[in-house]
């Protein structure tokens, strides 16, 4: 989902350099070719999409309200344990929709404690059931999954249940699951196949006993003590809602938390998270995981910090590690799709263009691009206009929103301050920050301490914001429409003069006046 934002926009900077946007049809540096309309003309299909992702979806939706013929073809390889979904992709089946909802339901067990408070006769503790919660969320995403069937067959676009492999630039070939051999042809062919979680290769009993967000999210049953390994934002968002749903949780942090984002903020989060109720292993790294007879496991970890080797016996091990490309299936070198040698992801230029003419990438298979739904959905889209549409718009990747569902949300738009300070100068940028009392968090006595808000801008000229940074409830519904602003150009003098809606958390973003510069307290005292 999600990109690290600090290696994106270096990626960003090193492929801007070498692909440029061309006139269609002609050739680009480093032989890139950009789109072309009008190929064979003899192929089955005008456009074969392979990946039935929101990504996908999107761009063979929009390619066929243009009259075209259509095809798309998707198919999920079970994970290790087993677990296969539907048509959907990652952020529907094992991601941002589960996510959200479990998020949501572990909120609801913190108003409980709540309750109370405003007079509520309510039981704060009261036992979660963890089937119940995911039955519910399992029968949402499977009509989500015959939702989007529907759609494809409203729009005439053929679906295949198949996976898919090239033959040559313009044949892709699958196998049904009665080993029927089919073969597509098209004009032009999208890659929108994503990606998986990954294991790691050097611990023994990994793959074996471990699980991944790809099974998380369909147990039947609790986790119960769960270890999640990994500092990303999958496997902060996954700790939280296991604590908040009253499951001993332990994060396994090697390094930093949440590598990419602001790290001022990332330490929040951990430390709100280390306050209420998680655990965390810091500096430690997984040496092997192994299984009981009462089905429990034993995992031993280097603690790199204390020079020892511990260890301890959990029911989980949930591997939040990152995630590869699933570019290995798809036999690109037959067809000549180059690759980035490190992460294997496919490389593209400006108009999501591969190395080969009518063969295009899009959203978290693609190198250097946000691992966002909305991205590949808008770049989806895009990329169907321009090839149907007789449209130049490019998706622009600067200043995309995004949001991390942990239990205190953390939502940013822009540059980190780091970021910042890398390509404007420590004296050149002005960061306004403030830490905030939500009304909501008052009655109840609930810890504010993290709650916290930073406007990264440039000093000189009108102040423009370069990024801002949000700590508290409802993150996303409050940084999604400063997003607006800050894409449009807003300067820290046009958001002083915005008047906030009170009482709310998002007007303390309108108020902030205190620079990290004068070294005054970062603490509203009201109005």
């Amino acid at each position: 989902m999600a990109a690290a934002a600090v290696a994106f926009a270096a990626s960003r900077r090193s492929w801007r350099r070498l692909f440029r946007w061309r006139a269609p049809g002609s050739r680009a540096p480093c032989g890139l070719i950009c789109p072309t309309r009008g190929l064979s003309g003899g192929n089955e299909y005008d456009l074969l999409v392979i990946g039935g992702g929101s990504g996908g979806l999107a761009c063979a939706k929009e390619a066929a309200e243009f009259g075209k013929k259509v095809a798309i073809m998707d198919f999920v390889v079970p994970s290790p344990r087993g677990t296969s979904w539907g048509l959907g992709g990652t952020c529907v089946n094992v991601g941002c929709i589960p996510k959200k909802l479990m998020h949501h339901a572990a909120l609801l067990g913190g108003a409980l404690m709540d309750a109370h408070h405003y007079g509520w006769d309510v039981a704060p503790s009261a036992p979660h059931n963890w089937n119940q919660m995911a039955k519910a969320i399992q029968n949402h995403i499977k009509s989500l999954n015959w939702g989007y069937r529907v759609q494809l067959q409203e729009r005439n676009v053929k679906y295949f249940n198949i996976q898919g492999s090239f033959v040559n630039d313009h044949t892709v070939r699958g196998f049904t699951k009665a080993g029927k051999e089919t073969l597509v042809t098209a004009d032009h062919i999208v890659l929108a196949t994503g990606g998986r979680p990954r294991y790691p290769d050097d611990v023994v009993g990994a793959m074996e006993y471990g699980i991944t967000s790809d099974d998380l999210f369909w147990l039947k049953a609790s986790p119960g003590k769960t270890l999640v390994v990994g500092a990303s934002y999958v496997s902060l968002e996954c700790a939280g809602f296991l604590t908040g749903l009253g499951l001993s949780t332990t994060v396994m942090m090697r390094s930093i938390p949440l590598r990419g984002f602001d790290q001022q903020m990332a330490l929040l989060v951990a430390d709100y998270m280390e306050s209420h109720g998680t655990k965390f292993l810091k500096h430690c790294t997984m040496k092997k995981l192994e299984k009981l007879e009462n089905n429990r496991l034993r995992v031993t970890w280097n603690n790199h910090e204390a020079g020892t080797e511990e260890s301890s016996v959990f029911d989980t091990v949930l591997w939040a590690i990152g995630r590869v490309p699933e570019t290995r299936r798809l036999n690109l070198d037959k067809v000549g799709v180059k690759l980035h040698p490190n992460s294997q992801k496919v490389l593209v230029n400006a108009s999501e263009a591969t190395s080969v003419a009518h063969i295009y990438a899009i959203g978290d298979v693609a190198e250097g691009r946000l691992e966002l739904t909305p991205t590949a959905i808008m770049a989806g889209k895009l990329l169907a206009r321009r090839l149907f549409g007789q449209s130049t718009e490019l998706m622009d990747y600067d200043n995309v929103a995004t949001t991390v569902f942990t239990p205190l949300e953390y939502g940013c738009v822009g540059l980190s301050e780091e970021e910042a300070e890398r390509r404007y100068g420590k004296d050149d940028i002005e960061v306004y920050h403030a830490y905030y009392k939500p009304l909501e968090f008052t009655v109840a006595e609930r810890d504010s301490t993290q709650c916290y808000i930073k406007m990264v801008c440039l000093r000189e000229r009108d102040q423009r914001i370069l990024g801002l940074h949000f700590i508290g409830p409802h993150a996303g519904e409050v940084i999604q429409g400063f997003a607006l602003g800050i894409k449009c150009g807003a300067t820290y003098p046009q958001m002083k003069k915005t008047v906030g809606i009170h009482p709310t958390s998002a007007e303390e973003v309108t108020k902030l006046w205190i620079t990290k510069r004068s070294a005054l307290p970062a603490t509203v005292t009201g109005c």
